[in-house]
């Protein structure tokens, strides 16, 4: 994460916002084909750690699986720790102030070479957590799974409010919930679509998000 920002970011930084997200695109590209170089296409298979019979509740009528239970409390774990860390330490104080204002947040003394950095390399930290966290939920790995996972969790950010990070916890939990009864009563190829359209419908109808607060600019 550090160096694809000094490689890719770093240098537009003063950019117009549509150079940076064509870069954006071109690096996610790079990457997915680098790793079809590196590991092939094809899906690996392996053993969940987690093992034992699923939680049964109201009489069997619904069932828990351990690694969904698992799942649940490591993404609450994960999303507590960084937002204790975003806004209780002094490192976390400087990243907000940055994404807020980057010329005020440098006339204030923050180094932006330091701090814009951590922040891509908390990324990459954080991507692969969910990674592993997503594939260990699936049993199975691979690049295209990883192209979907990438639609899902913005998808649930968007829905929820990007910026917010409650809101991309409820988000995610709808999407899940949402793609659990799609799959159900609609049919399995609703669940891959169902990222997409909420994407779209967000757009339109709540670009805020569901928790996500409106920001007026005077210029």
């Amino acid at each position: 994460g550090v160096t694809i920002e000094k490689i890719a970011y770093k240098p537009l930084r003063n950019a117009p916002p549509l150079a940076v997200l064509i870069t954006a695109i071109g690096m996610s590209y790079f990457l997915q084909n680098a790793a079809l170089i590196i590991w092939s296409s094809n899906p690996k298979s392996f053993n969940s750690v987690v093992t034992g019979d699923a939680l049964s509740l109201f009489g069997g009528q619904l069932q828990i699986s351990r690694v969904t239970l698992v799942t649940v409390f490591a993404c609450i774990v994960i999303m507590v720790a960084l937002m204790l860390f975003t806004g209780k330490s002094k490192v976390g104080t400087a990243m907000r102030a940055v994404s807020e204002d980057k010329g005020a947040a440098q006339l204030m003394g923050i180094p932006l070479n330091k701090i814009i950095p951590l922040v891509y390399g908390l990324g990459g930290f954080f991507g692969v957590i969910g990674g592993i966290v997503y594939s260990g939920y699936y049993g199975v790995i691979s690049i295209d799974m990883g192209i979907w996972g990438t639609v899902k969790a913005w998808a649930a950010a968007m829905l929820g409010g990007v910026g917010n990070f409650y809101g991309a916890f409820l988000g995610g939990i709808l999407l899940g919930v949402a793609e659990t009864f799609a799959g159900a009563y609609i049919g399995s190829a609703s669940k891959e679509a169902l990222g997409y359209i909420v994407i779209v419908l967000v757009l339109v109808f709540r670009p805020n998000g569901l928790l996500g607060k409106k920001k007026v600019e005077k210029v």
